[in-house]
């Protein structure tokens, strides 16, 4: 009857701990969840003049923040400034750069 006892005991122990920790692990924001706060908290580092990477931005791989922080700082410039080079069909320049219309 005690084997039994501890059996169910460490059976029930085990079953709490895994859903404990299976709660624990669902509530967790999920990568993209933490990269869209980093797009955000870039935003307002920008807007704010700040400098520096923002906490929200410390769980976001390497690679990919520095693609957020050149999308940001792109976001930033003047929309004429954003204006890619405009190649025509034949992949020649003809004149494109500096050309006015979008």
């Amino acid at each position: 009857m005690k084997r039994r006892t501890t059996i169910i005991s460490a059976a029930a122990t085990s079953a709490v701990a895994a859903g404990a920790g299976l709660a624990f692990w669902l509530s967790q924001p999920s990568y993209d969840d933490v990269v869209k706060d980093c797009q955000q908290a870039l935003a307002a580092q920008f807007e704010a003049d700040g400098e520096g990477r923002p906490d929200a931005c410390r769980d976001v791989e390497d690679d990919d923040y520095d693609a957020i922080l050149l999308q940001a700082a792109f976001r930033e410039l003047p929309e004429k400034d954003q204006r890619v080079l405009d190649y025509y069909d034949d992949g020649s320049i003809n004149g494109s750069i500096g050309d006015e219309t979008p």
